[in-house]
């Protein structure tokens, strides 16, 4: 197999071009561009790929097998633009350029496509009353991994999948809990991860079995905190993930409830492998040890994007719930 899959729709695809740039002709294999468009880019000389995400609309060209060295003088010669990872006609996954402007479009259009199906994903687990009484964590999760993979072909997590109920919903994310049976009176939540296109998803929902009021009061608590979070991070440009994480916690506690989880209430997601990859890095965190401006560029030069996650916990009730979705976007 090779290291990279590059799509042309350009000057690459010009045996002089080729022979210039990487010192012999490619062989390639025509394919198509679903979903995009060849439109002017800044004159009438240059077109360039834009995602129009019609499904008649698809750009020709040809696929090439690269090496990382390859690679590197495409990226040389097509300075100026952005490599992103696309799915081609014909079902292969490759490389393309795109404009600086386009490719973010193309982020941002990606990752809430990828939220999309994430959360159509979990309507049909309450549609098909996954979550029940009497079924065990790790049982629920391979349905809602199996059904992602009936939906949409998704065989693929960036993150452990996550079904935790009663007790084991008080417990951070680091933790490898023991499987439990579902009882009538629980809460529950599911934490999964997706990836979609390269682009993930991070969703997490919960769910209340019984009649139990704290726990209704939770679970109704967690998306209004989101949301008022989400407010503050729109109403205050320069925050940072520290500013965000003490919203949340002082959000929190105004309602009654204590933030669980490891000390953090979110991350930074994009291509898979994501940000993830700077685990070390409390730039990548919603953490009070963030003191970094939140809207910024990661190090490649791409918009930052963020997930906020709310893990709220009764110590005393012994029970908890979680709630996650793009921050920033939509």
């Amino acid at each position: 197999m090779p290291d990279h899959l590059l799509f042309s729709y350009g000057t690459l695809q010009l045996p002089r071009v080729q022979v210039a740039r990487f010192g012999r002709e490619l062989d390639g294999t025509p394919d198509a561009l679903p979903g995009f468009r060849l439109d002017a880019a800044g004159d009438d000389a240059h077109q360039a790929a834009v995602q129009s995400g019609a499904p008649d609309d698809a750009v020709e060209g040809t696929v090439f097998a690269l090496s990382p060295a390859d690679l590197a003088a495409a990226d040389e010669f097509e300075a100026g633009y952005l490599r992103v990872p696309v799915a081609l006609r014909s079902g292969a996954k490759a490389w393309v350029y795109v404009e600086t402007a386009t490719a973010e479009d193309f982020r941002v259009r990606q990752l809430l496509d990828a939220q999309a199906n994430a959360v159509a994903l979990f309507d049909e687990v309450v549609a098909r009353k996954l979550i029940a009484a009497g079924e065990s964590e790790r049982a629920i999760s391979d349905r809602i991994r199996d059904l992602a993979n009936e939906m949409f072909g998704t065989t693929r997590h960036w993150h452990k999948r996550i079904v935790r109920s009663g007790p084991n919903t008080l417990l951070p994310y680091d933790d490898n809990t023991p499987d439990r049976i579902l009882r009538h009176d629980d809460i529950a939540f599911a934490d999964f991860g997706p990836i979609f296109a390269d682009f993930e998803a991070d969703l997490g929902r919960t769910y209340v079995l019984g009649d139990d009021p704290a726990k209704h009061r939770l679970a109704a608590d967690l998306p209004r905190i989101f949301e008022a979070g989400r407010r503050h991070f729109a109403d205050h440009p320069a925050i940072t993930g520290a500013d965000l994480h003490a919203e949340i916690d002082a959000l929190a506690r105004a309602a009654g409830w204590q933030l669980g989880g490891t000390g953090f209430a979110g991350h930074l997601v994009g291509e898979f492998p994501h940000e993830v990859m700077d685990a070390d890095k409390i730039q990548s965190y919603i953490a009070p040890g963030n003191t970094t401006p939140m809207r910024g560029t990661d190090r490649a030069g791409r918009v930052c994007h963020w997930i906020l996650e709310i893990h709220l916990v009764d110590p005393a009730g012994e029970f908890g719930g979680f709630y996650e979705q793009l921050l920033d976007l939509g």
